[in-house]
């Protein structure tokens, strides 16, 4: 049975060494990343792959932009759209590749764009800015709203916009027909704990939304009742760390494939921490800290057979692996750092 290959895509900042999203050959064996080449692009901040693994969706200065994947990996932009707003921060595309979804943290908007059935986007179907910021105590994070992240939930019916300068995520459910969002429910955190990011696990019965002020996941039962209404029922709010760090600030969390483990980046730390996850009851339980041996984890990622976790420190420009060790609840650094001048983005693509 022939061994499965993979790639990462790194999207990274332009303003001065870099020229858009470098493509590495990634062994998830050994943890080693070798620079396939790079796809220009303006400041291709966050990016996504489409289910089929046929496109890839990048944030980009003029909009956004869609990339043809080979059989190699190797990229061909294909289009490039405006969104209707200043820059996007996050992308999200739906599993049937109608529509690709655009999260603004400048201006807090957040777009439906339209794509073409060969995967190339079409334009703007709908638009809406979130409206509001300073939920509390003069921090300039909450000066206005700012979307961080846009997710669908497993069954694609709605939208979850992570608003961090509203402290909420807004749910809209999705008119693929008419293509627009109207909004049905919002989800509040814990008052000024700064809503960061929503993921779901794969069974679709848990969300978990990550507070980047408060260093908390806030754990959610999900289901949608007999009206066809989503319902998030919170069940656990529990800390990313140990003891409280001044300044420290969550940025991002990822699942292990086997979704046992959620690790969380920490700004100011420099730290990545684990948390022990249970799939009976989506319970999450503190389970250690590594650092990362450089500055700003931007992204995170853990490679297929969940063997190594892979840091990207945007201040120090590299890409560190780490082999996870359950048993001593941490992770340890292998392999020379990759330098890559400040990568903002991690996705790792099996090619099919």
């Amino acid at each position: 049975m022939a061994k499965d290959k993979y790639v990462a895509y790194v999207g990274t900042y332009t303003h001065e060494n870099s020229r858009g999203i470098h493509v590495y050959d990634v062994d998830p064996d050994t943890g080693i990343f070798k620079l396939r080449g790079v796809a220009e692009i303006n400041n291709p901040s966050y990016l996504t792959v489409s289910r089929d693994g046929k496109t890839l969706y990048s944030i980009a200065d003029e909009g956004v932009a869609s990339f043809a994947i080979d059989e190699n990996g190797d990229l061909t932009k294909t289009s490039q759209k405006w969104i209707g707003g200043m820059r996007g921060d996050f992308v999200e595309v739906d599993s049937k590749n109608r529509y690709l979804f655009v999260g603004g943290y400048h201006d807090g908007r957040v777009t439906m764009m339209r794509l073409n059935p060969d995967g190339t986007i079409k334009g703007i179907a709908f638009g809406i800015f979130h409206k509001g910021g300073a939920i509390g105590f003069g921090d300039p994070h909450f000066d206005h709203a700012k979307v961080t992240c846009v997710r669908l939930t497993p069954d694609e019916k709605f939208l979850c916009a992570v608003d961090f300068g509203l402290n909420q995520v807004k749910v809209y459910r999705i008119d693929y027909d008419l293509g627009n969002l109207t909004m049905v429910d919002i989800i509040r955190p814990e008052i000024d704990a700064g809503a960061r990011e929503i993921r779901f696990s794969k069974d679709g019965k848990f969300a978990y939304v990550l507070t980047g002020i408060n260093n908390s996941i806030e754990v959610y039962r999900y289901s949608i009742d007999d009206r066809d209404e989503p319902v998030f029922e919170k069940i656990q709010q529990v800390s990313v760390m140990n003891q409280k760090y001044e300044a420290a600030a969550s940025l991002n969390m990822c699942f292990t494939s086997k979704e046992d483990y959620i690790f969380v980046a920490i700004d100011a730390l420099n730290a990545v921490t684990a948390l022990k996850r249970d799939p009976e009851t989506g319970f999450l339980t503190y389970d250690g800290m590594t650092y990362v041996s450089g500055e700003y984890p931007k992204s995170i990622v853990t490679l297929p057979g969940d063997k190594f976790l892979v840091v990207a420190n945007h201040d120090t420009n590299d890409i560190r692996t780490f082999e996870i060790n359950e048993k001593g609840h941490y992770c340890l650094m292998k392999n020379a750092p990759v330098k890559i001048h400040q990568p903002n983005r991690i996705h790792i693509h099996r090619l099919r």
